[in-house]
Order: C-alpha cells, then structure tokens, then sequence
C-alpha cells in the first residue's frame, strides 16, 4: 500500500489530476495506520506466552521445545516468534510465522541436538503480534532468561532400558548369543522337566528322591565391570557433530544401566595425563546418579594418553578380576604397539575388551568410485588405513585380548552385544 501511495505521489508531478488522490491515500493510510496500532495495543495482555523444555537436554539427540501462545485479542493475530536460543547451536535465522485464532491456543514445537556437554543459555521468548491489517507490529516479551544443562544422552537410555530383560531383543539390533555351556553359579536342584540338559542331571539327588533331578545354574551376578573412558587428543576427532569421546559417554551411561539390571556392579574412570572421574563399581540404587554426573564433568584435552599410568591405577584400585571395557582410538599398528605392553599388562588380571572406532568418512571414500589420478591415490590410502584397523583386531586377539572395532554410531549396540556375549559365555 506504501509503496502504491508513493507512486501515486510521483506521477502526480506528471499528471497534477493525480495529487488529489495521492493525497486521499495518503491520510487513508494514516488511517489505517492509527486503526490498527489502537486495536493492537488497546488490549493490555493481548497474549501469553510459554515455553516448555525438558528440564535437561539430552547429548547428541534430537531435543523437543514447546511454544505455547495464547491469544486473548477477540480477532485472529498474526504472530512471528524469535526465540533467543543459546549460542552453541549457531541457530542465527530462527523464526517462526503462524496465525491464531481468536480467543484461542496454539502450541508450536521445534527440535535442538546438543553436540556439547554443559550449560546452555535460553535469552528472551520474543512474540511479535500483528492483526489481520497486518501493518503495526507489537512485541511480546517472555521467559526472561534461562539456563539449562546438557547431559550425556539420557534418551538412549530410556530407549534401551528394558533391553536386558526383552524377549525380542532383536528390534534393537541385539544379536542372539548362543550360550556355551554355562556359568558355574550354582542356583538348586529341581525335577527334570522335558528340554532340560541332560548332562546337568544329578545323580546322587536322582537316586535319593527315585526321580530325575537335575542341577539349575543361573547367570553368575555381581562381578565388577568398568568402563575406562580415554579422553586423552585421539578421541577428539568428531562424527556427525559429536566426539568421540560423547559417543563412548553415551554409550557408558546406557551400558551401565544394562549392567545394573542383569545385578552386576557398574563402575567407571577417564584417564588422559592422569587418572579421574573413578566411580567405584558398585549395584546400589544411587549408582546411575553418580555415573551420570561423573560423566556430566568429563571434558577431552589434547594431551597423548599415558597408558602407563592407567594400568597403574588399575593395578593399584581394582585388586579383583573385572571386565574392563576400554573406550579408545587407534588409527595405526604403530599406535597400538606403544601402548600395547600396558594392555598385555592388563589383561593378565582382567578381562580386556578394547573398544575403537571406524573411521566412516574413510570408508565413504573406499565406496566411492574413482574418477581420476588423485582419487584412486586418496582411495589406496584410505583402503590402508582400513586395512590396519582390521590388522589391530588381529594383533589384539593374538594376545588373548576382546576387541569391538565399530562405527560410532553403532557404538551403544556393539558395546552391549559384546558384553551379553561374554556374560553368555561366562568367560568372566
């Protein structure tokens, strides 16, 4: 309309029988423009404005906010929401434009991914409201500031929570384990009943009740298993955002609820130039809460991890056998054999699993096809590091050390699949 009138205004230069009418549309708009600022802001609290988040947001997942607006104008709005989010998220064109009924709720929801632990600072909840004339805005002011935390991605843990006790295990990826032999926790003698084994049936007892009994074992509980997390420079390196060192984080809170349900003690530490953030292993019902806040804290520096002084620690703090997962990152044989003394050294006290990680983008490159010079040379270089990953599970395996080799977004499943795997086993 402005810009009509403003024509209007320089062809009347040209034809003066225009001036009159450029001039009625002026003090039109005047009009209008006065119309529409008093049926805006005549009403005192023309709308209400909330906005709702969980009261943590979860790392590496998708992360619900709720806008909801109530309008109290007798009129359908227009509203604009510029919601002042925190600045990790580099989020600089947030805007949202929907109109609301009058005298109505509308609720409008938007997704954040964390890709960092730690604080994030919500600012303003601005509302920008115009009516159906649509050339006076006026802005609402909401939620005067708000800061919440980031933890390690409690969604996968509710995702996976009743994972050591489904049936059907399968839907999330668990592999089926078959079961070698079993474990030698012994549980009572009952009457054989058809599809027991045979070769548990107790002869002795059989004799004295003149009935088949057999022995019943149950899955050894109670044995110790920690997750060594390295934070040292290796696991800095990022995947779709996230480190890898937030990958092996989450991984550890939902395998440590796994842990917990199947009644054995879960424990933790992170080690880089030192030893830190040691939660002895333990089943009590407070043991999630101090695994989750020891992970809360964790952070990744630059320094090269010292192996040394973690088979130390472990020498010196952990005197009976445990299941040790290791969370680390080796991108070369050469690697593996400066730190290998102290794996060896390890795992002739405990059962050693060490955990590492596919470099994906190398294996993107490896299925691309090659078009030039350049990119069958960049393809052999990748096929070699390939190579050596798979030459490091051989090299672990030849001294009787477990090893998970996984992307990372498979980390969570692989790592769970492998510790069913040994409990089935009862190679602990």
């Amino acid at each position: 309309m402005l810009m009509g009138m403003m024509l209007v205004f320089i062809c009347a230069f040209i034809f003066p029988f225009l001036f009159d009418a450029a001039r009625f549309l002026f003090f039109a708009l005047l009009f209008i423009l006065a119309l529409d600022t008093l049926i805006v802001f005549v009403v005192g609290k023309g709308i209400d404005a909330t906005r709702a988040m969980p009261e943590k947001l979860s790392n590496g997942d998708e992360n619900p906010i709720t806008v909801t607006i109530r309008n109290f104008y007798t009129f359908p709005i227009r509203v604009r929401i510029i919601d002042e989010i925190p600045f990790q998220f580099q989020i600089r064109n947030f805007n949202i434009e929907k109109k609301i009924a009058a005298s109505s709720e509308k609720q409008f929801t938007y997704q954040l991914r964390p890709v960092e632990r730690g604080e994030y600072s919500f600012g303003n909840l601005n509302v920008y409201v115009s009516s159906p004339l649509g050339i006076v805005s006026r802005r609402f002011t909401f939620e005067k500031g708000r800061i919440v935390p980031a933890y390690p991605s409690y969604v996968q843990l509710r995702k996976y929570d009743l994972m050591a006790f489904s049936n059907n295990l399968f839907q999330y990826g668990v592999k089926k384990i078959r079961r070698i032999g079993h474990s030698m926790e012994f549980e009572q003698i009952k009457e054989y009943t058809q599809g027991d084994d045979i070769r548990t049936l107790n002869w002795k007892a059989t004799a004295k009740k003149n009935a088949l009994m057999v022995n019943q074992f149950q899955d050894e509980k109670s044995q110790s298993v920690y997750m060594a997390i390295d934070k040292g420079r290796v696991m800095k390196m990022p995947f779709n955002g996230l480190s890898l060192l937030d990958y092996a984080i989450n991984a550890t809170l939902v395998l440590s609820n796994v842990i917990l349900k199947k009644h054995d003690k879960a424990g933790m530490l992170t080690f880089s130039k030192k030893v830190e953030n040691r939660v002895v292993a333990e089943k009590r019902s407070s043991q999630m809460e101090k695994i989750l806040e020891s992970l809360y804290n964790v952070k990744t520096d630059f320094f090269e991890s010292d192996y040394s002084r973690l088979y130390a620690d472990i020498r010196k703090n952990i005197s009976h056998r445990s299941l040790i997962l290791l969370y680390t990152n080796f991108e070369s044989l050469d690697g593996l054999h400066r730190q290998l003394p102290y794996l060896k050294a390890i795992s002739k006290s405990h059962l050693l699993v060490v955990i590492f990680f596919n470099n994906t983008e190398l294996d993107a490159m490896i299925r691309q096809k090659s078009e030039n010079i350049r990119q069958v040379y960049d393809k052999a270089i990748a096929e070699k590091f390939a190579f050596e990953k798979r030459l490091i599970v051989n090299e672990l395996r030849k001294y009787g050390i477990h090893s998970v080799l996984t992307r990372p977004e498979n980390l969570t499943l692989d790592t769970i699949n492998k510790y069913l795997e040994i409990k089935a086993r009862g190679i602990l």
